[in-house]
């Protein structure tokens, strides 16, 4: 697949990395630099190796190879078929501002008077022709017309900003999904190992009359469960790195498997650091946007109700005497009815209510981040606990049942239900390190801004 080429007019919407701000441009440069600092946090969100430069990447390589965040991110903010469809927008808007800012054209009257009449003006001996041009001055409409124009292409790029957020975060969760799936295969090879050395020692004790026979089937039936669910596993596993790799328009994934470390807890900034950019938050920003076009719009059509001055300009030939003379003149409308009175009103009340929704916004935007770090907290505070308490403590049970087993002083049962414990609190382990990475990515989408500390 050939890689996607960005237009000079798009192509700064879509780069990777910080840039560095330039005068007179600095709402882009505030943009951008969330953008950025969010896509900097989705790389850091696991922990992960160095691998070449993307640039020199291709879509189609070796099967048998490793895929990283970092390069997953690259590919899909690349080749991501919604981030190219998004850029014809942003062209078509480069050529409706160019359209705003266009003169009228002049109008040429031709007027033929005193002519194919009665009498003396029978003919045209005495005709009067007037050849005249005659144009609009619409300064300040016009200026009203680009202003809206610009203020759309503002929000549009916000919109494509946020697009590009949305990409990146959405290829960071699916590639966290297929690192999940990894654990959970390991974790699920774990149980069937368990269950065949199981079946192993309990043949071992029914064929030496220690044990009775129904333990071995019972232990065989687990054997072949812990196999199902391997495979079901397997299947996900599958599913999940096509889904990772349709992030960048490919139809089979060209990688064997992802690398990352999930059992590296992120390390969250504090929720007062969060809620102090939530100005900054992709959500308040394009409603900010969006006032900004009401305001628009607002003043567009407040200067319509106005007429507008039409300067006349021409020349005038008078048959009877073949002289000439200059006319000159200018129309304008008696604004005797205000006939745009309803349009600005409702213009008014869509500002107002675009006011209202960003205030409204905010609030929500605010409950939603303080729910979300209380979770990724609880999460982070369950999988500290599974790892450095929980796991080891039953690691050690299991290996002390599993002697008193075969040397007879424990039942099966009991040997039994510590393995459940064990593998239990292993899935608890990696269900609660993924709940709490996913919630990291969340916050960070929901705040344009990196949430775990580097």
């Amino acid at each position: 697949m050939k890689p996607r080429t960005l237009s000079a007019k798009t192509a700064r919407y879509f780069r990777i990395g910080v840039e560095t701000p330039t005068p007179g441009r600095g709402s882009h440069t505030r943009r951008r630099s969330w953008r950025s600092g969010l896509l900097a946090a989705l790389v850091f969100a696991l922990a992960l190796t160095d691998f070449p430069d993307p640039a020199r990447a291709q879509i189609e390589e070796p099967q048998d190879r490793t895929l990283v965040l970092r390069e997953a991110l690259a590919k899909a903010l690349g080749h991501n078929k919604e981030l190219a469809a998004f850029e014809y927008r942003l062209e078509e808007q480069v050529g409706r501002v160019q359209q705003a800012g266009l003169l009228p054209n002049p109008e040429l009257n031709l007027l033929v008077e005193d002519a194919i009449g009665s009498g003396t003006y029978e003919g045209f001996d005495r005709a009067q022709t007037t050849l005249s041009l005659e144009w609009v001055l619409e300064r300040r409409l016009r200026q009203r017309r680009v202003n809206r124009a610009q203020t759309r292409s503002e929000s549009l790029i916000s919109a494509s900003e946020i697009l590009l957020l949305d990409v990146a975060a959405e290829t960071a969760l699916r590639f966290l999904s297929s690192l999940a799936n990894q654990a959970r295969m390991l974790s699920a090879g774990d149980a069937v190992a368990l269950a065949e050395n199981t079946v192993v020692a309990v043949k071992r004790r029914v064929g030496a009359g220690k044990a009775p026979s129904v333990e071995l089937i019972r232990a065989e039936a687990e054997l072949a469960t812990s196999r199902l669910a391997q495979d079901d596993v397997a299947h996900d596993l599958s599913s999940g790195y096509r889904r990772l790799a349709a992030q960048w328009g490919a139809r089979q994934p060209a990688f064997s498997r992802v690398e990352g470390d999930l059992l590296t807890l992120p390390i969250p900034r504090s929720f007062a650091s969060l809620t102090a950019r939530i100005e900054q938050s992709p959500q308040i920003m394009r409603l900010l946007s969006e006032e900004r076009i009401a305001e628009a719009d607002r003043r567009l059509v407040e200067a319509r109700r106005w007429p507008s001055l039409r300067p006349v300009v021409g020349v005038r030939h008078y048959a009877a005497t073949d002289d000439v003379a200059i006319m000159a003149g200018f129309r304008i409308p008696i604004p005797m009815f205000n006939r745009n009175q309803g349009q600005v009103i409702a213009s008014r009340s869509a500002l107002t209510r675009r006011r209202a929704d960003t205030e409204a916004a905010r609030v929500r935007v605010h409950t939603t981040l303080f729910g979300v770090y209380q979770e990724m907290q609880h999460h982070i505070h369950r999988a500290n606990s599974l790892r450095d308490e929980i796991v080891p403590r039953l690691a050690q049970v299991l290996e002390q049942t599993r002697r008193g087993y075969e040397q007879g002083r424990y039942s099966y049962f009991e040997w039994h239900s510590v393995q459940a414990d064990l593998l239990a609190a292993r899935n608890a382990l990696l269900e609660d390190s993924v709940s709490s990475h996913r919630l990291v990515i969340s916050l960070e989408r929901l705040t344009g801004i990196g949430v775990a500390q580097q």
